[in-house]
């Protein structure tokens, strides 16, 4: 069996979560005030992500961190980019730890308009995913944010996520599309009816051999992607925190079934730099447990 095969049997059939450690510019800085580094800890964006990097490193390299619990991890390209104890981040994580490796593919977010945000223009999406492939990367990530149930503006994201999906899909990798609906819009529950009516039309429309995975909301209404989950196109469908408290998040995914955990800031919530490893392992390793038990569901 190819490691492609391997990787997606792992993530289809595998007990976990996906680990979101793709924290990027923009959100780097936050990410690391919470894990106890402020930013006199460096003067330019190379030393941050340095620090960033020995803060994803300590994750990756804890003994509670391990494909028993965990089928993939998201990386930031600066990360893919970079070696974990000598070796290349994604070939680590996959020949030392068992967790198949993703990348966070997007520029960021344009500004909201009709009442989303689209993606950025990514005129070097083909190099990125090039590169991405040669480094040993399964799959893709990228995220645009729905902010108001608008029927146009919905329409609008999924059809950009599912051309850049196919795009990705014939680079050989699995695109995780990530359409995430704001907890704070107004009508989220129609926003979420609307959002899963367009994906499942842009779903009926691939051929059988382009895979992809969603990435979702937790939905007001308990399985309401249920027919996402069993579509023939998909391998996983899993879930953001998107600013639930991991108690909040968790008790919301434990009620979707077939639904697994992609938890970025609830993964990490609690790690402060200043513990000591098995302080950090203990604390990481509370985390992977709740969120892998709301995952098997």
């Amino acid at each position: 069996m190819s490691r492609f095969d391997e990787q997606i049997q792992k993530i289809k059939a595998g007990n976990g979560f996906i680990a979101a450690l793709d924290q990027s510019g923009g959100s780097t800085p936050k990410a690391l005030a919470l894990y106890g580094i402020t930013d006199d800890a460096w003067s330019n964006d190379e030393e941050m992500f340095s620090v960033v990097h020995e803060m994803r490193t300590r994750i990756m390299t804890c003994p509670s961190f391990n494909g028993d619990r965990i089928l993939g991890a998201i990386l930031f390209e600066n990360t893919m980019d970079r070696d974990v104890e000598g070796r290349p981040t994604p070939d680590y994580l996959w020949e030392v730890k068992n967790v198949v490796p993703f990348l966070k593919i997007d520029k960021g977010l344009a500004d909201e308009n009709d009442g989303v945000q689209l993606m950025k223009p990514n005129p070097g999406l083909d190099a990125l995913l090039e590169k991405a492939k040669s480094k040993g990367i399964f799959g893709t990530k990228m995220r645009s944010v729905i902010k108001q149930a608008s029927p146009s503006g919905i329409t609008a994201v999924v059809k950009q996520q599912f051309e850049v999906g196919r795009q990705i899909v014939k680079a050989g990798l699995v695109p995780i599309i990530e359409p995430e609906v704001d907890i704070h819009c107004p009508e989220k529950a129609q926003a979420e009816s609307l959002l899963k009516a367009a994906m499942l039309d842009e779903l009926n429309q691939l051929d059988a051999d382009q895979l992809v995975m969603l990435k979702l909301t937790l939905p007001e209404e308990d399985n309401f992607y249920a027919e996402c989950v069993s579509h023939p196109n998909i391998v996983k469908v899993v879930a953001l925190s998107g600013g639930y408290s991991r108690e909040e998040a968790n008790a919301r995914l434990r009620r979707n079934n077939g639904v697994v955990a992609s938890f970025s800031r609830a993964l990490v919530e609690g790690l402060n730099a200043q513990q000591s490893d098995n302080e950090f392992d203990t604390m990481i390793g509370a985390s992977i447990g709740s969120i892998c038990e709301a995952s098997v569901t």
